[in-house]
């Protein structure tokens, strides 16, 4: 799949926004990108598109755990496989999180920054593509 069937199956739009375009491309050539958007300039596309191109699983950090859950629930929903890692999940289901990134069952993680310095997290940064 391109990015523009990616675009339109699992986001519902026939075009990019203005600056989409030019960021998922410098990601999909393997360039460095720092971009600094508006809210509700699309920010969250220029890098679950590629995720979903590209080989591996997208680690995305984000402080705000409420963003997350939102994210990943729309992704979710529109048949990507996501999941999130913060203190709002039990032990029992960060482990199960942790144990099915390992087993290759999501195209993206969302992660708190806490999280980033575990001993669990930084396993599954060695098992994973």
């Amino acid at each position: 799949m391109d990015k523009f069937e990616v675009l339109k199956r699992y986001f519902g739009y026939s075009e990019f926004r203005q600056g989409q375009e030019e960021i998922i491309d410098h990601i999909l050539n393997g360039r460095d990108v720092l971009s600094i958007m508006p809210t509700g300039a699309g920010k969250s596309i220029c890098y679950q598109i590629p995720a979903l191109m590209m080989e591996g699983v997208a680690l995305v950090i984000s402080p705000l755990i409420s963003l997350m859950k939102d994210q990943v629930d729309a992704l979710v929903q529109s048949g990507i496989k996501a999941a999130y890692l913060n203190s709002s999940l039990s032990a029992g289901q960060y482990n199960e999180v942790l144990k099915r990134a390992v087993n290759g069952a999501y195209q993206i993680i969302y992660a708190a920054p806490e999280r980033l310095m575990t001993a669990d997290f930084l396993f599954l940064t060695k098992q994973i593509n």
